[in-house]
């Protein structure tokens, strides 16, 4: 994937190794790590802002380290380097009563607005934010509470407008696979998740692509996330997108779409949670900042 990406024009720079099997203590609770396979899940890019999020799984307390000394690399040419509110991750932030077996529950907690994380302090993930101009979406989440979401709507406004959007889904975590924006006036919006929301982009005149269904074997492994993985897709531009390169019905669809699709077999990376999107965080784009909706 990396090697194409430079094919493609792409500066692509790497996280530092780390061992994520040595336990860690704070006075709240003791874990130990996960990976640092998700620039995207902890990484925001807001114009020339980083932004790390405060995350919200205990095993990925520590997941920053991977990133510092890019972020700092940034930092000393002159990029904004921010730091969410770090979370205790007491016990106090989830609720240790939460039916995670239940489907049916789950549906009726969602649309009730309760999650396994309470409001007890900000959290999120950043791949619960996507982002259109000078305007962000956000979904409340297993990973991402309304606190978290107010903190990064108070701390990017003036500049920079902050929604909540929702959908039909018992188990929110992250947008990217129920709601992926391709393009200005483009959105890819899953069928099996509806957004809630989704007369905001109608009314501002934006198409709303259904991508088709996943070929992904049933018994393929996939310990956190969907076979919808196959939308998790990264724009390189307007008219260039990384896909699977197994996913021919989605290929067919950007073709349609005018948009040239670059194709990488990823297959069993998808196991560990995660696609294109996922796997990387872009910090520099050419272009100029836009409004999309009035």
């Amino acid at each position: 994937m990396c090697n194409i990406l430079k094919t493609e024009g792409v500066t692509v720079r790497r996280p530092d190794p780390i061992d994520w099997s040595l336990k860690y203590k704070t006075p709240d609770f003791e874990s130990t790590g996960l990976y640092s396979a998700m620039p995207r899940d902890i990484l925001m890019v807001v114009g020339n802002e980083i932004i790390e999020a405060p995350m919200a799984w205990r095993s990925r307390f520590f997941e920053y380290r991977a990133y510092r000394s890019l972020i700092k690399d940034y930092f000393h040419r002159g990029a904004k380097w921010t730091t969410a509110p770090k979370p205790t991750m007491a016990d106090e932030l989830y609720d240790k009563d939460y039916p995670i077996h239940s489907v049916e529950d789950r549906h009726k907690l969602a649309s009730q607005g309760k999650f396994v994380t309470t409001e007890f302090e900000p959290c999120f993930d950043a791949a619960d934010f996507i982002r259109a101009g000078r305007d962000i979406f956000a979904q409340r989440s297993q990973v991402t509470n309304y606190l978290g979401i107010e903190w990064m709507r108070r701390h990017l406004a003036p500049d920079y407008r902050v929604h909540i959007i929702s959908f039909k889904d018992p188990n929110p975590m992250h947008i990217d696979a129920t709601f992926n924006i391709i393009g200005p006036g483009l959105v890819l919006s899953n069928p099996d998740r509806p957004c809630h929301q989704i007369d905001l982009f109608k009314k501002a005149g934006w198409t709303i692509v259904t991508p088709p269904s996943p070929v992904i074997p049933d018994d393929h492994p996939l310990w956190m996330s969907s076979k919808w993985l196959s939308m998790n897709v990264l724009m390189l531009d307007e008219k260039r997108v990384m896909v699977d390169a197994n996913e021919a019905p989605i290929q067919k669809m950007f073709e349609k779409l005018g948009i040239r699709t670059i194709k990488v077999n990823i297959r069993n990376a998808n196991s560990l949670g995660g696609g294109f999107h996922c796997w990387t965080c872009d910090v520099r784009r050419r272009g100029t900042l836009q409004s999309y909706f009035d």
